[in-house]
């Protein structure tokens, strides 16, 4: 029996050219706003904290308040 991952959060760990599945899910929750990242759109994370974002701004706002 296949099990769908819909709706599911994913658990990542990020690296420096790209991400490793921790946990089956479908998206990954931005850190900054909140939003859910589909793992297909997921374009911007931080390695040494080991977050995602939403955008380009969302991982500029987010370094400048680190």
């Amino acid at each position: 029996m296949l099990m769908s991952q819909s709706g599911r959060v994913a658990k990542l760990h990020y690296m420096a050219n790209g991400f490793r599945v921790l946990a089956p899910g479908d998206h990954v929750i931005c850190a900054l706003t909140g939003a859910a990242i589909t793992l297909d759109d997921l374009r911007y994370w931080n390695v040494a904290r080991q977050e995602p974002y939403a955008s380009a701004e969302a991982a500029t706002k987010a370094e400048q308040k680190a």
